[in-house]
């Protein structure tokens, strides 16, 4: 059963209080501990890479499916650098970005990254256990 738990749309200014309420919602739905710290991180980076580089603004999903909890960012921004949605690796300390995109990927269980010139849709999971 999905079950979504919250939809928000954010802006430049109020990243804290997304994350609060990202984190308020996390603990209802399981998470605790560190599975909830590394998950607002995650969200953390990729809400501030909406605003800073997808735009300005961007739309927040969570819902619970499976087991795990669910984050959707999407922003309309110009979408990301060819090979950005495949790196895996972490960047170097000349790099002046990527490092958002790669410390979601290690906190989280699961990762989709769909860009464009449209936009950029990140999605990513977190289990209770």
């Amino acid at each position: 059963m999905c079950r979504q738990a919250l939809r928000v749309v954010f802006a430049r200014g109020h990243i804290a209080s997304l994350r609060r309420t990202v984190a308020e919602h996390a603990a209802r739905e399981g998470l605790a501990g560190p599975r909830l710290e590394d998950f607002v991180l995650a969200v953390n980076e990729i809400t501030t890479n909406a605003v800073v580089h997808g735009g300005g603004c961007g739309t927040l999903r969570l819902w619970s499916h499976a087991g795990r909890l669910w984050c959707e960012v999407s922003d309309e921004g110009p979408g990301l650098p060819p090979g950005w949605t495949a790196a895996r690796l972490p960047p170097t300390g000349l790099e002046s970005g990527g490092r958002g995109l790669w410390l979601m990927r290690t906190l989280c269980d699961q990762v989709m990254i769909v860009s464009g010139p449209r936009g950029t849709t990140v999605t990513f999971a977190a289990g209770a256990g």
